[in-house]
């Protein structure tokens, strides 16, 4: 009996109570940097500790670098590699899926968010905070990226309903509950922050550091910002649907109307024109175009759904023996 007792001490003692999670995508500059400052800020906690860096098909040097800062810290480094670029959010869930903390933090590669602010969320999570969100509290970023964030902030709050300061900072804690519930949807667009944030009963927000980008350039352009909105708008709200039916039964009134009007005109005044007839047609017609926008979104989430497609395939896993084993188990 006493045996059994101290085996199940033993594998207790070996669970890391925190693990952090980092994406990165072609981060040379940043990479060495990063993992050292963060190596240092977490030794100093002293509390155990996991660190699952997901390379998200980097094709400069940063796969060679962290196999060679894995072989310095593998006590507490994991490395898993895609065999091909999904995206930021797409290599958090991989990670989600690896960790074995109780605490898991979220942070990007990119040196906007400090590491040594991680004691700071540690410190609310303790306090019984089950997410511990994060908001620049002094922008560092260019206008465009800016005037963005805010934009989409707006829009996910107006459709979603779902409130936070700032969903793209992503130095965040969470209670390993949430990270389970997070990792069982099988959306191909999950949303994290936002996911999160709904799972959490007792969520708060905290300032934190926001620095330039010291090295690299941002992996987010127009594009990807684009179709983060529209992620956030199908993805957790009906919003969308609902505001074009609304548009539809208005347009269908004013159509109604001018129809009557048009209809006035020829039969008492005789009057000929087809200007607004034209005009009146091309707008109908880029409603109908968004609408079936729209309703692609929707529908495109629905298939790949059914289709159950892998989200992301890895390469490669680094870590050491003992985990492959327990992992295994």
């Amino acid at each position: 009996m006493q045996k059994k007792i101290k085996v199940a001490e033993a594998k207790k003692t070996s669970t890391p109570e925190i693990s952090i999670v980092i994406p990165v995508y072609n981060e040379e500059e940043n990479i060495e940097t990063l993992c050292r400052r963060l190596f240092k800020t977490m030794d100093a906690v002293k509390r155990s500790y996991e660190l699952i860096i997901v390379d998200d098909g980097s094709a400069d040097k940063t796969p060679q670098m962290l196999r060679d800062i894995f072989k310095k810290r593998s006590d507490v480094l994991r490395v898993v590699t895609f065999n091909g670029n999904y995206g930021q959010y797409v290599a958090i869930l991989a990670g989600f899926e690896h960790v074995h903390g109780e605490i898991v933090v979220t942070l990007d590669a990119d040196l906007q968010n400090l590491p040594e602010e991680i004691p700071n969320l540690l410190v609310k999570i303790d306090e019984g905070h089950d997410l511990v969100g994060s908001y620049r509290a002094k922008r560092h970023d260019n206008w465009f990226r800016t005037l963005a964030s805010k934009i989409v902030n707006f829009i996910r709050e107006q459709t979603t309903g779902i409130k936070m300061r700032d969903h793209g900072c992503m130095l965040r804690a969470y209670r390993r509950f949430i990270i389970d519930e997070v990792v069982k949807t099988r959306e191909t667009s999950t949303f994290i922050t936002a996911l999160a944030q709904k799972f959490a009963g007792n969520p708060i927000d905290i300032p934190v550091t926001h620095e330039e980008r010291a090295a690299g350039s941002s992996k987010y352009n127009l594009y990807k910002l684009i179709r983060i909105t529209f992620d956030l708008m199908t993805g957790f709200s009906l919003v969308p649907l609902q505001v074009f039916t609304m548009v539809g039964m208005v347009i269908s009134s004013a159509s109604g109307i001018y129809f009557l009007v048009e209809l006035f005109k020829k039969v008492v005044t005789h009057h000929h024109g087809y200007g607004l007839h034209f005009a009146f047609v091309f707008l109908l017609l880029s409603v109908i175009i968004l609408g079936i926008g729209l309703l692609g979104e929707y529908l495109g989430r629905a298939y790949f759904a059914v289709c159950e497609h892998p989200r992301f395939v890895i390469r490669d896993i680094l870590e050491k023996k003992s985990e492959k084993k327990k992992d295994k188990e």
